[in-house]
């Protein structure tokens, strides 16, 4: 080797080297009996959306040792799930709408079903109103003011494939596969309309919000930081490109937890929206579809290998 490139090879090793960035240990797992999709807190406990097994409720208050308490089998593809009050609403992809009552964590009993002839992806809460990405047929809004009577109340055809909502006050926001994101009003005169979108470069799986930001995880593009603050108006301040496939995102505690697929779960600092940044990853077996975050734990469903739960205290002291 010539002395010039192994001088070279010398000088780069003793360089300081690039910190390891994975930030937090796992603390434990549960193994599920389908496919975890989903994952939502509630009250100590861990809803898990278990594809065709069904809803999960796993007590997780010894992180080490996360273990099911209960389960209700869907008759659809459990995908998603949130709560209100003391019932889980989750979206069973053909199966549509299930409201559970977890008024008895170790008993959930079904309180209603509606059928919505939609492949129900995703499932976010605005009030007493469910939204819910309804694939094909769009935005889905169901008024569950009296859970025993759920009412329909507007479908919104949408450009492409509705597949993730959020909603910020009487906004929602739908994460429109190949068409980006698009914004609907839903306290519009006339009825619910779509006021204004952004076509993100990638394909748009999930979205959350932070004040007048919308996070979007757009597949092999990363996080999308969009600012909605004019929703007719919207438009894309930053990104971070990540190493897998984002197809989820929550925020907490002001970082973006985005569900990487196989890249783990990314943290994200989006403090500065137009320069957003990676303070690391979590590295986990399994795909990550999607995240929870409960006080210092961070719960992940990670498809066949179940749900992961680890520690993020390292991170919230940063």
């Amino acid at each position: 080797m010539p002395k010039r490139l192994l001088l070279l090879c010398v000088l780069l090793l003793a360089l300081p080297g690039a910190p390891d960035r994975a930030l937090a240990l796992e603390r434990g797992f549960l193994d599920t009996p389908a496919v975890a999709l989903g994952v939502e807190a509630y009250k100590g406990l861990a809803l898990i959306a278990d594809e065709d097994s069904g809803l999960r409720v796993a007590d997780v208050s010894n992180p080490f040792r996360p273990r099911e308490i209960s389960s209700y089998d869907t008759p659809g593809l459990a995908y998603d799930a949130v709560t209100s009050g003391n019932l889980a609403w989750v979206a069973d992809q053909i199966g549509g709408l299930r409201v559970l009552d977890l008024t008895n964590p170790a008993s959930p009993t079904l309180t209603t079903t509606i059928y919505l002839r939609a492949y129900c992806y995703d499932i976010a809460r605005s009030g007493d109103l469910a939204l819910l990405a309804g694939g094909s047929a769009g935005l889905i809004v169901v008024d569950l003011s009296d859970p025993e009577r759920p009412k329909p109340v507007a479908r919104l055809a949408t450009k492409e494939l509705a597949r993730g909502v959020a909603a910020a006050g009487t906004l929602a926001l739908v994460a429109d596969f190949g068409a980006g994101l698009r914004i609907l009003d839903l306290a519009a005169r006339g009825g619910p309309a779509e006021v204004g979108f952004v076509d993100t470069p990638g394909i748009s799986f999930a979205v959350a919000v932070e004040g007048n930001l919308a996070l979007v995880a757009d597949f092999t593009f990363g996080l999308r930081v969009i600012d909605i603050s004019n929703p007719a108006n919207p438009h894309e301040v930053g990104w971070v490109d990540t190493p897998g496939y984002a197809v989820g995102v929550t925020m907490h505690q002001g970082l973006a937890l985005v569900s990487d697929g196989f890249g783990g779960v990314r943290v994200i600092d989006v403090s500065n929206p137009a320069r957003p940044f990676e303070l690391g990853y979590i590295d986990l077996p399994g795909f990550a579809f999607d995240v929870a975050a409960v006080d210092d734990l961070l719960l992940v469903a990670t498809g066949v290998t179940g749900m992961r739960v680890t520690d993020l205290s390292a991170v919230l002291r940063r």
